[in-house]
């Protein structure tokens, strides 16, 4: 991952750990899924990504996340070297699939 993406990552899952940290779980997610957008094409922090949002869904309780995230996890862990739908923010509110648009903070 270049340095540049590396960097705005680290300060994306930073961001969710501390949003976690101080009880706001909504927060902590929305930076998790700009992590997501960040790192989808590496492995590594793809799936970090997707375990990261896995235990926000767990801490919510919240069944839909919480299946939608392992399957997810095992789709970035096969193919993010090989296709993934730019843009996509990564939760189970959305589909696997969907091309979304990159917000333009995030276009490294």
């Amino acid at each position: 991952m270049p340095s540049a993406r590396r960097a705005a990552f680290a300060a994306e899952w930073q961001a969710a750990a501390d949003a976690r940290a101080a009880g706001d779980l909504a927060r902590a997610f929305r930076h998790l899924e700009r992590a997501h957008i960040i790192g989808q094409r590496w492995t590594i922090p793809h799936v970090r990504s997707h375990l990261g949002m896995l235990a926000i869904g767990w801490s919510r309780r919240d069944r839909r996340e919480v299946l939608g995230q392992l399957a997810r996890i095992v789709a970035a862990a096969l193919f993010s070297r090989v296709w993934v739908p730019e843009g996509n923010t990564g939760g189970a509110d959305v589909p696997a699939m969907r091309r979304m648009e990159v917000p333009r903070d995030l276009r490294l």
